[in-house]
């Protein structure tokens, strides 16, 4: 049979037409990257849902049980529910919830399914916000920012949202864009940051966290079982805050409070509040929450800290984008695609 058979009968079929598009291929834009980060977070959290801790009845009857403590009736009961089936069906109800994240990290990651995957995320989030941390502890009154607090993963849920990849209203794109407008708007994405840290502030200067010594005591609660170098740090830095709550917990409710606001002010204040914002997170992230206690026991994720890292890079003003001309747009010159 002759070539010219061959490609008579298979149209023309060619390994290099199958795998060339008629777009040229183009480096991905900061939204994109910003969802490949957000891909990352859910896969560490499904291999962190493979700890054999979590194979355990344990599992169920002590972590997710204990997040009940504090809550209403109809939060607690459903979260006491869940954790008594947990228990009877460890290695089933495990297995599933590790299955959905990672499923969640590799939509985030391929193009084709991005949307279902961060659809799937936002309802996933919520869930396990609910049954998994208590809520954050908002509804309990003992919510904190130096534990994490308003939750981990109500920030996976937020993320989806402002990285959605659609843009709202006209497609142009100024100075003053930043990727969380994006999809919502930039008056919407400001006021979810202004709801997101000015709740954090106001957590901060609670009656639990405004003890002489209550930081004292979260910081050393963290380090057993912490290895040497983390420990150490944590019982340094508790040591030092002894008797000194009430100031911290003030001035942190301060900056959290300006940074909450700082979105509004004039652009030229924008990337300092925005600076100031990672630092903190960053601080609250090794000094509140010890790294998430990854590396002390059973964690299921990194906790908050990356993940307000994250959600800073998404509110970082963009440099307007340049014009490209219609002729150099039908001379084949690439144009980024939806992400």
């Amino acid at each position: 049979m002759g070539a010219s058979t061959v490609a008579g009968i298979t149209g023309g079929w060619s390994w290099r037409r199958f795998v060339s598009r008629s777009d040229p291929w183009c480096v991905p834009d900061i939204r994109r990257v910003l969802q490949l980060a957000l891909a990352a977070a859910w896969l560490f959290d499904g291999v962190l849902q493979l700890q054999p801790f979590m194979f355990t009845p344990a599992f169920g009857s002590q972590m997710i049980a204990s997040m009940a403590h504090g809550n209403s009736g109809v939060i607690a009961s459903g979260i006491t529910w869940s954790a008594g089936e947990i228990a009877h069906h460890t290695m089933l109800a495990n297995s599933s919830f590790a299955i959905i994240q990672l499923l969640i990290a590799i939509g985030i990651a391929w193009r084709p399914t991005v949307k279902v995957a961060l659809a799937l995320s936002v309802v996933w989030s919520l869930g396990v916000w609910w049954i998994g941390e208590g809520l954050g502890g908002v509804l309990a009154g003992t919510a904190s920012p130096f534990s994490g607090a308003p939750g981990a993963v109500i920030l996976y849920a937020l993320l989806a949202v402002l990285l959605w990849p659609s843009d709202s209203g006209s497609r142009a794109r100024g100075a003053g864009d930043f990727v969380a407008a994006r999809p919502v708007g930039a008056l919407p994405a400001r006021l979810c940051w202004l709801a997101l840290w000015a709740s954090m502030s106001f957590f901060a200067m609670q009656s639990p966290n405004r003890g002489s010594d209550d930081l004292r005591n979260l910081i050393q609660r963290m380090a057993p079982g912490e290895p040497r170098w983390l420990s150490s740090l944590d019982l340094t830095i508790a040591r030092d805050l002894a008797g000194r709550g009430l100031e911290v917990s003030i001035t942190m409710g301060a900056l959290l409070c300006v940074i909450a606001v700082g979105v509004f002010a004039p652009a030229r204040f924008e990337r300092p509040v925005l600076v100031l914002a990672g630092a903190v997170a960053a601080l609250l992230w090794v000094v509140g929450e010890g790294f998430g206690g990854v590396f002390s026991g059973p964690a299921t994720d990194p906790n908050s800290g990356p993940l307000l890292i994250l959600l800073t890079v998404a509110y970082w003003p963009l440099a307007a984008a340049p014009a490209v001309s219609h002729g150099m747009a039908g001379a084949g010159a690439p144009v980024p695609s939806e992400n």
